[in-house]
């Protein structure tokens, strides 16, 4: 089996699939359609060849993961509201502030800060907090290699809890469940057969270069690492932790690019906590949601081109093939234009059967 080298990431009522510098991102709106954005991205790793060596270029993936990621769960967001909630809802004083302050650029600039928020919480609970138990237990414990092993437990089991939980919200229920529609998408064309809602239902929801897989990687290497520094007090423990996040970043990167490209026995057999984790975070997707997994991969790469030189299938036969049926609206940067003019257009309907009635009424 041959990577396709397509990766993507479940947002909200939706699928972001990336490959190379090109992402899409499908959204089955309210009405039922699936919006459609795609976009250009200039990668990090892509301004020097020195970002580009092994254990480097997985720091600045994992960026680049971030900022994509986050610029699509913001966009997924704002096309799920709804017209009459964005009609219902006014701007708070929050929202007000941040327009004064900043303008047109106020989206961007909370967007970002919230993804600074968001790596500052997971660093405080994922590092900081189990260091925390850790130098607790040094005060009972004095074998540094058994504390670091139980702090990397006490790390690994945040995690799991964390995930597990929040698998109880229905948002979230729902995002795990586009989750395993991506996966599914890309395990059907890895394994060579046309991209079907037949048969992407039949593929599995499993994949070892999935996101899960890394972070899960990332607890594991981190504990033998972490054994490497004995630390007893406390702030350098801390700053040992926040330090060696890039280098941690960096090695699992390189576990997870060399397992979604290798079926070694022993790779495998090394990928399968990260399989067994996806068991939470995935979950079986119902046919719309592998409708809009199916229009987002084709919006960013050819698998019928891949299936004629991968799996020496028919490409002729291939392109008869159109598994989506679902309409498919395409933003490219006029779709508010478009809709203020149709709310012109019902505003002036209306209006001017307002005017027929009243003119039968005088009559």
């Amino acid at each position: 089996m041959k990577s396709s080298g397509i990766g993507g990431q479940a947002v909200m009522e939706g699928i972001m699939m990336r490959n190379g510098n090109k992402y899409s991102v499908g959204v089955r709106r309210p009405d039922k359609k699936i919006q459609l954005k795609i976009e250009d991205y200039k990668s990090i790793t892509g301004k020097s060849k020195i970002l580009k060596l092994p254990f480097i270029r997985g720091i600045f993936n994992f960026i680049d993961s971030m900022v994509v990621g986050m610029k699509c769960l913001d966009y997924s967001s704002g096309v799920y509201i709804s017209d009459e909630e964005e009609e219902e809802t006014e701007p708070g004083k929050f929202e007000k502030a941040m327009t004064k302050m900043f303008g047109d650029k106020a989206e961007k600039v909370l967007t970002t800060f919230i993804m600074i928020l968001s790596i500052v919480l997971a660093i405080g609970i994922f590092a900081l907090l189990p260091a925390f138990f850790g130098s607790l237990l040094h005060k009972v414990i004095e074998n540094h290699y058994i504390v670091s092993l139980l702090e990397g437990l006490i790390r690994l089991t945040i995690f799991i809890l964390y995930v597990w939980l929040i698998s109880f919200l229905n948002d979230i229920k729902r995002t795990y469940m586009y989750h395993g529609a991506e996966h599914k998408c890309i395990n059907c064309v890895e394994h060579g057969l046309p991209l079907t809602i037949e048969n992407v239902k039949g593929s599995s929801r499993f994949h070892k270069r999935c996101g899960t897989s890394f972070l899960l990687i990332v607890m594991i290497i981190s504990i033998l690492l972490f054994m490497v520094i004995d630390a007893r007090t406390i702030w350098i423990k801390f700053l040992s932790r926040i330090a060696l996040i890039p280098v941690v970043a960096g090695i699992s990167y390189e576990f997870l690019r060399l397992a979604g490209n290798s079926d070694n026995c022993i790779i495998n057999l090394l990928s399968k906590p990260g399989l067994c984790l996806q068991r939470i975070t995935t979950s079986e997707p119902d046919e719309t949601m592998i409708e809009v997994a199916i229009a987002a991969v084709e919006a960013v790469f050819d698998w019928r081109e891949y299936e004629s030189v991968n799996n020496g299938l028919n490409k002729e036969e291939l392109t008869g093939i159109e598994a989506v049926t679902s309409e498919i609206v395409i933003d490219d940067g006029h779709l508010d234009d478009e809709n203020a003019e149709e709310e012109k257009e019902d505003q002036g309907g209306d209006s001017t059967a307002k005017e027929a009635d009243e003119t039968v009424k005088e009559t």
